[in-house]
């Protein structure tokens, strides 16, 4: 009987909803924050250089998270084709995350090392040569275009003020450690950083 008072009552149903969720939201999130596996980086793990921090972004730029998860689920079948799975410190010094689960495109968290900077070229300059069926786009601009602009010093500052220990020496060599290297450059430093840790205890 109690029932049908809030099915009728769509203002009641509506407050017990956000009731429900928020003492779930509470029951499942604050307690990460405190839990040492997702806030303590696991040994050997680095920050990114500011060659890969600029290959990160342009990653994200042109949208290649969006058809390639980073994140290796615990099951067999991932394991298997991918490598071990993600943990959560692996990525605590990333920002934004990068997990997910949509794959138009085979998972990248363990695609450092597992095929030559050539191979990258090949496959970033026309996927076909290297991967007849690919339905991946080309991205022969990134040969071309350089980084003749870059503020890395302030995006290592920026992330260093989220909890990302940069020093005051890395901040201050990090323009001219990108200035004028092309961007398929910076992409394939960050690519082949990409789960070279855990790769390396299996």
């Amino acid at each position: 009987m109690n029932h049908e008072i809030v099915e009728k009552n769509i203002g009641l149903m509506v407050i017990l909803v956000v009731v429900a969720i928020s003492f779930g939201t509470l029951v499942q999130i604050p307690p990460l924050f405190f839990d040492k596996a997702t806030t303590t980086p696991i040994k050997g793990l680095k920050l990114y250089t500011a060659l890969q921090l600029e290959g990160r972004d342009i990653y994200i730029r042109e949208g290649c998270h969006v058809c390639h998860s980073q994140m290796i689920r615990p099951f067999r079948a991932e394991t298997e084709r991918y490598g071990h799975y993600s943990v959560a410190g692996e990525s605590v010094y990333e920002h934004p995350f990068l997990w997910g689960s949509k794959r138009t495109g085979p998972d990248l968290a363990r695609v450092g090392g597992r095929y030559s900077d050539d191979w990258h070229r090949a496959h970033m300059y026309n996927p076909r040569d290297v991967v007849p069926e690919s339905n991946m786009p080309a991205f022969p601009w990134l040969f071309e275009d350089t980084i003749d602009n870059p503020i890395t010093d302030k995006k290592m500052a920026a992330l260093r003020m989220v909890g990302v220990p940069y020093t005051d020496e890395e901040i201050a060599a990090a323009n001219a450690q990108v200035k004028g290297r092309t961007e398929i450059d910076a992409l394939l430093a960050y690519l082949q950083n990409l789960g070279i840790v855990l790769k390396s205890k299996r």
